[in-house]
């Protein structure tokens, strides 16, 4: 069965929301190199993250920079859309899931294949985690409180997460790294 890792930038009061706009100033190679090993040959996007990176990377491969390798990984990756629009996206390598997200991710779990990674996408994330279908959740956490914007976790049932990797970067940036716990239901 294949695995699901998500990654999210995330300040430290669980804002995910816009992270372009303060995670900048803590990025450099340590949290690059994160980054790019969160990377699978799937790619699982909401339509939002989806239709920001279709407008960048594709461009930044062309353009041939120090990113371009990175933007080829991307571009060569299969992607698969959470959306109830057309795709009508000329990236290569892109498609949208049909129908209900809890079932056509539960298909896509149980093809050939590796390991499924999200980036971005907190709804598709939030869904997965309370569905249970989320392996792993790799925050960097950065030493920012953003203090508007939306979280992570909002109003629901508490989800037990197990911490399986921790990582402190010389920005201050903290790389976790969690899977489910058993959840104790009374």
């Amino acid at each position: 069965m294949r695995t699901i890792a998500a990654g999210l930038f995330i300040s430290l009061d669980g804002v995910v929301q816009d992270p372009a706009d303060w995670h900048f100033p803590y990025f450099d190679e340590a949290m690059g190199a994160a980054v790019e090993a969160q990377m699978a040959d799937t790619m699982l996007f909401g339509r939002v993250t989806y239709d920001g990176f279709a407008e960048a990377w594709p461009e930044r491969e062309a353009e041939g920079g120090e990113d371009a390798g990175f933007a080829k990984t991307l571009g060569d990756a299969r992607k698969i859309v959470v959306t109830h629009r057309p795709l009508e996206s000329t990236w290569r390598n892109s498609e949208a899931i049909q129908g209900d997200l809890v079932e056509a991710v539960t298909a896509l779990k149980q093809e050939e294949g590796g390991r499924i990674a999200i980036s971005g996408s907190i709804s598709v994330i939030r869904q997965l985690l309370e569905a249970g279908l989320l392996d792993e959740l790799h925050l960097l956490v950065h030493p920012i409180a953003v203090r508007k914007g939306e979280r992570l976790f909002d109003e629901g049932n508490p989800i037990p997460l197990e911490l399986i990797r921790s990582e402190t970067f010389p920005t201050g940036v903290l790389n976790l790294v969690y899977r489910p716990a058993a959840r104790n239901e009374p």
